[in-house]
């Protein structure tokens, strides 16, 4: 059950930062930054789990975003969290310094 309602939360806050990201960036940028292709690594930063090849492929063409994503109240706390840096250094992407 309580699993259920993070992965729900994780969903609603993907779809915040997705809004804000196509409002709020500029042309290029909201094309590239697509939040909602990080949705796949949701049981990684969740659970602790074994990132897919899925999610580190979608991780290395969100990297530049990170920081963007970082800063947005929604996601900050999962792209903080011990399970996203462990999540990073799986698929081998460097944590970033924003």
């Amino acid at each position: 059950m309580a699993k259920q309602a993070v992965a729900m939360l994780v969903s609603v806050a993907l779809l915040v930062v997705v809004v804000v990201a196509v409002t709020s960036a500029g042309g290029a940028s909201a094309q590239q930054c697509n939040v909602s292709l990080l949705a796949v690594c949701a049981p990684a930063v969740i659970s602790g789990s074994a990132p897919t090849a899925p999610c580190c492929a979608n991780l290395r063409a969100q990297q530049p975003c990170f920081c963007q994503y970082a800063r947005n109240p929604a996601y900050s706390s999962y792209i903080s969290s011990p399970n996203a840096r462990r999540t990073l250094t799986s698929c081998g992407i460097a944590v970033p310094s924003c």
